[in-house]
């Protein structure tokens, strides 16, 4: 992908996810649980957004979340089998591959997302993923994989004031999955998903640095 380009378009999606986290409007919760609540609102695809505390410094949350090759996500993360960086284009710029397992009883089968990704920093010490799908040559469809597609989707780690110990992490999924799946399917998957995901996080995160 052209440099030029991949800059335009990630900045692009860094701040309509930006906005997303500005913007207070329109959502409904969908799912609380254990200090976790999900919500959602229309979009081009189904925009959820999560929301929690988690007990670690915004650096070690983000060491558990951030894309990396070879990174903790792979050991940790129940919805992701593999990540590959397919072109590094700066230091804070990549297109990736993720790879994820089946799930929901084996209704949905393995997905995997082609997407840029652009990793920031606030004045405020938020640290900020922002990815969006993108195709690129070195990465056809594979078999035994749907090819799913994220809208501007990304993560916050924000640090709580008072609390250096403590990250909020609020998240936002736009995905859409592919392949002829049942609305209802999707639409219990993603809000469980993120409740997991969560509770899956914060293990990890006392794992790897206490």
């Amino acid at each position: 992908m052209d440099p030029a380009q991949a800059v335009h378009v990630s900045e692009t999606v860094a701040e309509k996810v930006l906005q997303y986290r500005r913007d207070a409007s329109g959502w409904k919760i969908c799912r609380e649980s254990n200090g976790v609540s999900v919500s959602w609102r229309p979009s081009v695809e189904f925009l959820y957004r999560g929301e929690g505390i988690l007990c670690a410094t915004p650096e070690e949350v983000w060491d558990c979340v951030k894309p990396a090759a070879g990174g903790l996500r792979e050991k940790w993360d129940e919805n992701v089998t593999s990540f590959e960086i397919i072109q590094s284009i700066t230091d804070t710029l990549c297109i990736s591959r993720t790879s994820t397992p089946s799930a929901a009883m084996k209704l949905i089968s393995p997905r995997d997302f082609v997407d840029l990704v652009l990793v920031k920093r606030y004045e405020d010490g938020t640290i900020s993923s922002n990815a969006t799908h993108v195709e690129h040559p070195l990465c056809p469809p594979k078999p035994g994989f749907v090819r799913g597609f994220n809208h501007p989707c990304g993560c916050f780690c924000e640090p709580l004031p008072g609390e250096p110990n403590k990250t909020n992490l609020v998240t936002f999924f736009q995905t859409d999955l592919s392949g002829y799946l049942p609305q209802s399917v999707v639409d219990s998957f993603f809000p469980r998903s993120m409740t997991s995901f969560y509770a899956n996080l914060q293990k990890a995160v006392k794992k790897f640095h206490d």
